[in-house]
């Protein structure tokens, strides 16, 4: 494969395009309102170079709307005319590409799209936080997902019954998706090796400025530990188990006993590294996940403090305004 990052070989190459009968690629992306420009050029940019390195045509690519209509993105600005879904030609291979409130703009005209494209058998897949017009339409059960890291909280909460992973992206039969941002070009990357020389994704990847592609498994972001850069074993682990159980929060005990230590051992290693207390920590790990909830979700805020381990919105509420001098209901007004 591309790198000795990239995935090990004995495990199954993933192949989910669909060729035209001239054998060329073409892939296809429905953009909705706010989706992110980013997610787009990064997985086109890539097609664009293997395109000019191989010297022939291996992939083409458009973008469709609803209507036809130039579609604005996140940063405001909007690309040329797309394509309309009702044109007659369906597409073989498409990415629905999505970022803010994308619940919002998923359309019952795009969800009968998609599930006519499904009974096609063609490939499916999303950017970023397409899924969720994906999950509306009923085309994710029994695949593995995956989409940005801080749409995932209110995505677990809205579709529970999906599996939903961490990594960059994840290819199952005709299912694709990715996590959006840079990681478009990740998973670009791997089609391109898995279907052509993988000298041809190695000189992509050179061209892009890239030492190396990322392999899929891993993760979106940094832990909380590279992010403290706190190298202590027992350290790292209990920041792991703090982020792996915030809605049901695990008491300082039980962390020591995950850990083999004791809880005194606990309370010198937090106070040391991190001048705190391990329950004073944790409740400000949960609060910040909170505020991401508040800024990406339709929940109420009771519902986010239950989902981030409070007893009652009260105390959730006592400890924002501690953190953050304002009030959940504040903050969210703030951004709407």
């Amino acid at each position: 494969m591309l790198s000795s990052s990239s995935q090990p070989s004995i495990l199954k190459v993933q192949k989910p395009l669909i060729a035209d009968d001239d054998g060329v690629f073409t892939l296809s992306f429905l953009l909705l309102p706010e989706y992110a420009m980013v997610s787009l050029l990064s997985a086109i940019e890539p097609l664009r170079i293997a395109n000019r390195l191989a010297g022939k045509t291996l992939f083409r690519w458009q973008c469709f709307s609803e209507d036809g209509e130039p579609v604005l993105a996140s940063n405001g600005l909007a690309l040329q005319d797309s394509l309309s879904i009702h044109a007659s030609e369906k597409p073989r291979n498409l990415f629905v590409n999505a970022s803010f409130h994308p619940e919002k703009h998923a359309s019952d005209t795009s969800i009968k799209w998609l599930r006519e494209l499904h009974r096609l058998g063609f490939m499916i897949g999303a950017l970023d936080t397409g899924c969720y017009l994906l999950a509306k339409a009923k085309l994710l059960e029994g695949y593995p997902i995956t989409l940005h890291w801080e749409a995932k909280p209110c995505f677990q909460e809205r579709y529970p019954e999906l599996e939903i992973s961490d990594e960059l992206f994840e290819i199952q039969g005709k299912r694709v998706t990715c996590a959006g941002g840079t990681a478009a070009t990740d998973m670009m990357l791997y089609l391109i090796d898995a279907y052509f020389e993988p000298e041809l994704a190695i000189l992509v990847c050179e061209q892009l400025i890239k030492s190396a592609a990322r392999n899929q498994t891993d993760h979106q972001r940094a832990s909380q530990a590279e992010k403290l850069k706190l190298h202590h074993p027992k350290m790292v682990k209990a920041l792991a188990l703090m982020a792996a159980n915030i809605e049901t929060p695990l008491a300082t005990s039980d962390l020591a006993d995950h850990l083999a230590i004791s809880v005194r051992h606990l309370e010198r290693l937090f106070l040391q590294y991190l001048a705190c207390s391990p329950s004073a920590y944790y409740v400000q790990m949960r609060v910040e996940h909170a505020r991401y909830l508040l800024s990406d979700s339709g929940l109420s805020i009771a519902d986010i403090a239950l989902a981030c381990g409070f007893s009652s919105t009260a105390h959730f509420s006592r400890r924002y305004r501690a953190l953050y001098g304002t009030t959940a209901s504040q903050y969210r007004s703030g951004i709407q």
